[in-house]
């Protein structure tokens, strides 16, 4: 076979020895010249900065919370606000569950209602609290368990999360537990919420403790070197401990999900594995062909290095565009996503390549009996390419069928919001949680709440009330103008308030409690009504998020064909990367709704199904998943690239690509799917929902994708892949970073050699 000549590039591959890698020109020489020049001064500096961030970020997780879903601006946010300002009793956070030591009494025996108006009345007196409410006050059946054994005092906690955390930290030990002739269980949504903070932040040390030595042992595996193995794992823990850091100062100015932290342990570990990964191996390449260390290493930055930036920069634009969105739990997200990617890049081709110049051929010592030794590496690749390729229109059509059935599930989605049952089933906060959803006639934490403007007359707010009761699902209406139950009043009116509590049956986060904040919402009124409450939230997270969707997902596509197209001059390959990379995501969603949902292998996983999945989960799973997926696209696709400028093969390119990187990226998949494993072993389900989700999206991505529908849709797609405008590709050679052409290796063949596709 004649190799033909590709139209980019007309000059074969030079020597190993043949040129100076450190002279050449450009940032990335530039880059190349500080590393080889003063790896020493390099890693000295980033050992005192990572000294430094180890202090900054000691605290990050105290700092952190889990909140985060509700929309600024919305109206259920305003009336939230206005009701804790002005009448803060009507958004109770903390619950009392008060139930007799004896169990044989109730709670109207005289002893155990003493003790428990004692118990309201030091609760009353706590600084931190305001609007204390019982049952022996007020006589609310509502506030009273359906048989009497057990009866409720609501409060809340002044403050912002952090100050009801603290606050809750403080009360806890006072109030929990035997007071006289009652005992005293605590839940309510800030108890919910702390015990979450609790759970997670303990599932993530385990999970680290897990990731860590299987890390290795897989690392170990792929390089059957100590010393090599080790190097991508340092990079590692390096980007976690930087990203905590930097996610410690975020938090002087905004608020940062709990969820943040767990994004950076699976994104530091995963990505810098991966980047690490790819340049080590591709180091290793370099030295086996001849290049004394420094120039290998300035080959490496200048070949590899510039796959690593690409794809850095295409991750972080996917967690990025989580910034669209309104809740702080998606932007603190998209906060730790960045900075996560950029340090991970930046120790990979700063303190990676420093470290690789120092070692020298030492990164090949402590050789162990483990991993790929001698043989022809890649060779399997090969041949499943040539396969894929020789059968291409049944590889791609089979491979696209089979991911779309598997996503099938998704089409009934059902989207809430956590709740309790988030939690381990002992869990305190979720036991209050479930005795009150079975025992009460309406729970008070999931009440619906409408605020009244307008100074309206006492006729107008009953007959409003009055029309709010006749709703389905509503138990009782209390207001103003007094308590409804089925349009009729059934008590006077309480002290001068100036809102409207709606007690209901249905689940707080359910399609029924959103439905019913609609109607509640569409009643007529002549004055102003705002209508607040976990299903009122729901709706408008669901509607804020829903409307904010396009945009992100538009920002994602954009900035990913503007990248792809500037990282190989092709017009094609930017639309084919972005549908490939959304089907490899199939199998994770439709997962998440027959897992989660649905409840299937509940008992294997441990988690309790609730009929829904948390509105802006799918969002994050949805940018980290493309991200990663970008991440392996871009390792291939610029491989592929730099061998058809090399021979002008478009065939012969796409297999030597897959054989060249099959074995790394599905190396970095198991990797990376063990993070994301270990943080599914989480005991809160949305932790667990999102490791295993993503775990199981970057293992078909790399098994799957990569290996099947790729090769086979770049055979139909052919030289046409490369094709693009003249003044598009002049603008790509101006714009774009150019790869410098491959060294032939000596553990593969080359053209010349041996035809790779089979044809002469």
């Amino acid at each position: 076979m004649t190799p033909q000549t590709s139209p980019t590039s007309q000059t074969s591959p030079s020597s190993p020895t043949s040129s100076s890698p450190q002279s050449a020109a450009g940032p990335r020489g530039r880059v190349a010249r500080a590393v080889t020049t003063r790896p020493r001064l390099l890693l000295l500096l980033i050992l005192l900065l990572t000294a430094g961030a180890v202090v900054v970020g000691g605290g990050v997780a105290e700092r952190m919370s889990s909140g985060g879903s509700q929309i600024p601006g919305s109206e259920s946010s305003y009336a939230t606000a206005e009701l804790e300002r002005r009448w803060p009793a009507s958004q109770p956070n903390l619950l009392l569950l008060v139930s007799p030591r004896d169990g044989t009494r109730d709670v109207d025996d005289p002893a155990v209602a003493s003790a428990a108006r004692d118990l309201a009345r030091q609760l009353a007196d706590e600084e931190a609290v305001l609007g204390v409410v019982s049952y022996w006050q007020t006589e609310d059946t509502a506030l009273r368990a359906r048989d009497g054994g057990e009866a409720l005092i609501t409060a809340r906690i002044k403050g912002d999360e952090d100050a009801v955390d603290d606050a809750l930290e403080a009360l806890e030990p006072r109030y929990r537990g035997a007071h006289g002739a009652v005992d005293v269980r605590l839940g309510g949504p800030a108890a919910v919420r702390h015990a979450s903070q609790e759970v997670i932040a303990d599932d993530l040390v385990r999970a680290e403790v897990i990731a860590l030595p299987v890390t290795l042992v897989l690392l170990v595996v792929v390089f059957g070197s100590a010393v090599a193995a080790a190097l991508p794992l340092l990079v590692g823990i390096v980007s976690v401990l930087g990203t905590n850091a930097v996610l410690r100062v975020i938090t002087e100015f905004t608020d940062v999900s709990v969820y943040a932290q767990n994004l950076t342990t699976a994104l530091g570990l995963g990505l810098a594995i991966d980047y690490a990964l790819f340049l080590v191996r591709r180091h290793r390449e370099e030295l086996a062909a001849g290049r004394d260390p420094r120039d290998a290493v300035a080959v490496t930055l200048r070949t590899a290095g510039r796959t690593v930036l690409y794809s850095a920069l295409t991750v972080a634009v996917c967690l990025a565009s989580m910034l669209v969105f309104e809740q702080y739990f998606l932007r603190s997200l998209a906060y730790a996503g960045i900075a996560v990617v950029l340090i991970s890049a930046a120790a990979s081709l700063v303190a990676l390549p420093a470290a690789l110049v120092l070692l020298g051929h030492r990164v090949n010592a402590l050789r162990l009996p483990v991993g790929r030794r001698g043989g022809n590496p890649g060779a399997g690749w090969a041949r499943l390419a040539r396969l894929v390729m020789r059968r291409a229109p049944l590889f791609a059509v089979g491979t696209v069928a089979v991911l779309l059935a598997l996503g099938l599930p998704f089409k009934d989605v059902r989207f809430g919001t956590a709740d309790d049952r988030q939690l381990p089933s002992s869990t305190e906060a979720r036991v209050v949680q479930e005795e009150l959803r079975n025992e009460f006639p309406g729970s008070p934490g999931s009440a619906l709440a409408v605020l009244v403007e307008g100074e309206p007359a006492t006729k107008a707010i009953a007959e409003y009330s009055g029309e709010v009761s006749r709703l389905a699902d509503v138990v009782q209406v209390a207001g103003p103008a007094g308590r409804f139950v089925d349009g009729k009043r059934v008590d006077d009116a309480p002290p001068a308030v100036g809102y409207v509590s709606v007690l209901h049956s249905a689940e707080s986060a359910s399609p029924q409690s959103v439905s019913l904040v609609k109607k509640i919402r569409s009643v007529p009124a002549s004055f102003a009504t705002s209508v607040t409450g976990p299903a009122a939230v729901l709706a408008d997270t669901q509607h804020g998020t829903a409307e904010r969707l396009p945009w992100a997902l538009a920002v994602i596509a954009v900035t990913t064909l503007i990248l792809v197209f500037l990282l190989t001059g092709s017009v094609l390959l930017p639309l084919l990367t972005v549908v490939v990379n959304g089907l490899s995501l199939t199998a994770m969603f439709g997962a998440v709704v027959w897992v989660f949902q649905d409840g299937h292998l509940s008992g294997a996983l441990g988690f309790t199904p609730t009929g829904d999945i948390e509105t802006a989960l799918p969002v994050l799973m949805f940018c980290v998943a493309f991200g990663l997926s970008m991440d392996y696209g871009v390792f291939l696709v610029s491989r592929i690239k730099e061998e058809y400028e090399i021979g002008g093969d478009h065939r012969d390119a796409v297999v030597l690509g897959i054989r060249r990187t099959g074995g790394l990226i599905t190396a970095a998949a198991l990797i990376l799917a063990v993070v994301m494993v270990a943080i599914g072993t989480s005991r809160v389900t949305n932790i667990k929902m999102l490791g295993l989700g993503v775990g199981l999206a970057v293992l078909m991505d790399a098994m799957v994708v990569r290996a099947l529908l790729v090769p086979a849709v770049l055979r139909l797609t052919g030289r046409a892949t490369w094709w693009a405008p003249a003044p598009l590709r002049r603008l790509q050679r101006r714009v774009g970073l150019e790869e410098e052409a491959r060294t032939t290796y000596p553990d593969i063949p080359t053209r010349t050699e041996r035809p790779v596709s089979g044809r002469t």
